[in-house]
């Protein structure tokens, strides 16, 4: 019988969560930068619908065997591990030296809490 790993499940979700999450909270500014403030949110909040569905049975699952410190620090090396490609690539932002230190930050911080 094949076990399931509650960590291992925890992090695809918080995977498929955060590129939800990413595309909420960054897509609007490149695709409807001229459209009124509350109509970006009204389909960021639409998008982010779809976050929740995938980052609460993370959190929850992965709450069985991690701390919720350990969730976060997962969450955050995650984020950013989406948000740097997401942001050179889709919003054409250039690489900078920002992202490689708060990567080498969170990093570590997760060394010492997972």
């Amino acid at each position: 019988m094949v076990s399931t790993n509650p960590i291992l499940i925890s992090i695809i979700l918080l995977i498929i969560s955060n590129v939800f999450m990413t595309f909420a909270w960054y897509a609007h500014l490149k695709e409807l930068n001229s459209s009124p403030w509350f109509i970006a949110a009204l389909i960021s909040w639409s998008v982010a619908f779809f976050e929740y569905l995938f980052q609460v049975p993370a959190n929850r699952i992965g709450y069985t065997v991690l701390s919720v410190g350990h969730l976060k620090i997962i969450q955050e090396v995650i984020t950013l591990s989406i948000f740097v490609p997401f942001a050179i690539f889709y919003l054409k932002e250039p690489l900078k030296l920002d992202y490689l230190w708060a990567g080498l930050l969170h990093g570590r911080c997760g060394l010492f809490y997972v």
